[in-house]
């Protein structure tokens, strides 16, 4: 185990220890990359159901009944985790849950009741959101603070390129044309997947599970956990306390407590634009998985280079100034997007022809849409990396735990409102684009509050 040499410096700790805690981002990103965002969420709103503006409806309620259950648990998991000390018993346990969850997608098959998958994506998005929770609050015990930024983004750039493979792999070899029954290569799909009932979609989540199972190991095998604490009866009243003593003290640390809100705002967007991208493209388009997950693969390339990059930007420039920077793209990116519609972009001030050139993509539209994705790619994981390093640079070694907990409480605590709004909006308009308009609202709303908070967030102005 590795021994804290002060409440600030983590001892050393050998690379394969490192990276086997980078590994946990390369195992737990194929989840959101095919089965939340590009694969399995698209199948659920365009072909599960003959009402695709109430399946969407529907899969936004069921990201905002998961984020309310993750705001209130999170915070209190990490102080509990604070006081147990080691993390990696309840990555095991969510794990679990988050596996078998999983492997129930297989039987979401077109026309059978949604409320199955519902249930089962929000168990799974709830224990992986857990699982972060502790993984997140191992990273300050690894690097020192001025490494902290290129070492949560080089992570989550892995865990895109994790992501990428798998995402690959559906498109290419899993995803039939349902037409043809062919893959993009022009082969039979394998394990003959058939298209027309979804299984190219439904095997996304068994397939994840196995994934996040394989690749969690070295995570386990390799990386230093905190020592072991009180037992779990007394580390559960004595994290409740702690909790209750961080809430009150986030009154005194002002910086702190402004970062929190607002990356609590900014979050809601980003969120809404991982859960609700996809879907609202597969909507307004009509793409099939074969062109959801060429979408995604083109975004994840993209995004493995922007975190990459941004690594070395975060130690250069900061995180507050590399969060900043991916914001600004991120609501280029989201005007962008809903201002375009077959036929013209930039809410019609450029008209766009409206004649295929056959193949892929083959609309102008289509082809600004995903110019606009571009900018999302370079930016979401960069944006979400940084306000990790962001706060790894703002407390210390022995709060880590508890801080992470209320980092995730603001990632999630109104991250329903942003669904909610979407929700809203898109049923009383019955415009899908309208509810995305709100997004903007939280991502800019975010980045002013972001301005005036100091760097890093403890210290005094």
């Amino acid at each position: 185990m590795a021994t804290e040499v002060s409440n600030d410096v983590p001892a050393k700790v050998p690379a394969r220890g490192i990276w086997g805690w980078m590994f946990f981002d390369w195992a737990a990103q194929p989840f959101f990359t095919v089965v939340t965002t590009f694969i399995f969420g698209p199948y659920f709103v365009a072909r599960l159901t003959a009402d695709p503006v109430s399946a969407q409806t529907t899969w936004s309620n069921m990201a905002t009944i998961s984020s309310v259950i993750i705001a209130i648990l999170s915070p209190v998991l990490g102080s509990i985790a604070d006081q147990s000390g080691a993390r990696k018993p309840w990555i095991a346990f969510f794990a679990i849950i988050k596996s078998a969850s999983l492997f129930c997608l297989w039987g979401a098959a077109p026309g059978s009741p949604v409320i199955y998958p519902v249930i089962f994506m929000i168990l799974a998005s709830i224990s992986a959101e857990f699982s972060i929770v502790f993984n997140d609050s191992m990273m300050p015990r690894l690097v020192g603070k001025d490494d902290v930024g290129r070492l949560s983004n080089a992570a989550w750039g892995l865990g895109y390129l994790g992501g990428m493979i798998v995402l690959i792999t559906v498109v290419t070899l899993l995803a039939g044309n349902p037409q043809t029954g062919k893959t993009i290569l022009g082969l039979t799909p394998l394990f003959g997947l058939d298209a027309t009932l979804g299984e190219d979609a439904r095997i996304t989540g068994p397939i994840s599970a196995v994934w996040y199972f394989i690749f969690i190991l070295p995570m386990f095998f390799f990386t230093p956990d905190a020592a072991r604490g009180m037992p779990l009866r007394a580390a559960v009243r004595s994290g409740l306390r702690e909790l209750s003593a961080t809430l009150g003290e986030l009154k005194r640390r002002r910086g702190i407590s402004l970062f929190l809100i607002a990356r609590m705002i900014y979050q809601d967007g980003v969120n809404g634009l991982l859960i609700l991208g996809g879907t609202f493209a597969a909507g307004m388009f009509g793409w099939a998985t074969i062109e959801i997950g060429i979408y995604g693969i083109i975004l994840n390339i993209i995004a493995i280079f922007g975190c990459f990059a941004a690594g070395y930007v975060d130690r250069w420039l900061g995180s507050k100034t590399t969060v900043v920077i991916s914001l600004t793209l991120l609501l280029v990116a989201t005007f962008g997007i809903i201002s375009t519609g077959p036929g013209f972009t930039l809410f019609g001030l450029v008209p766009l022809s409206t004649v295929s050139s056959g193949g892929l993509f083959g609309t102008a539209a289509e082809k600004a849409y995903i110019g606009y994705g571009l900018l999302i790619g370079i930016a979401f994981g960069p944006v979400q990396a940084s306000s990790r390093s962001y706060l790894a640079r703002s407390v210390s070694l022995s709060e880590a735990g508890r801080y992470f907990g209320i980092y995730a409480l603001s990632g999630r605590a109104t991250s329903f409102m942003a669904t909610l709004f979407f929700s809203l909006v898109t049923y009383w308009s019955g415009s899908a684009r309208l509810g995305m308009a709100t997004l903007v609202i939280f991502l800019a709303g975010g980045l002013l509050l972001l301005l005036p908070t100091p760097y890093p967030a403890d210290k005094a102005k």
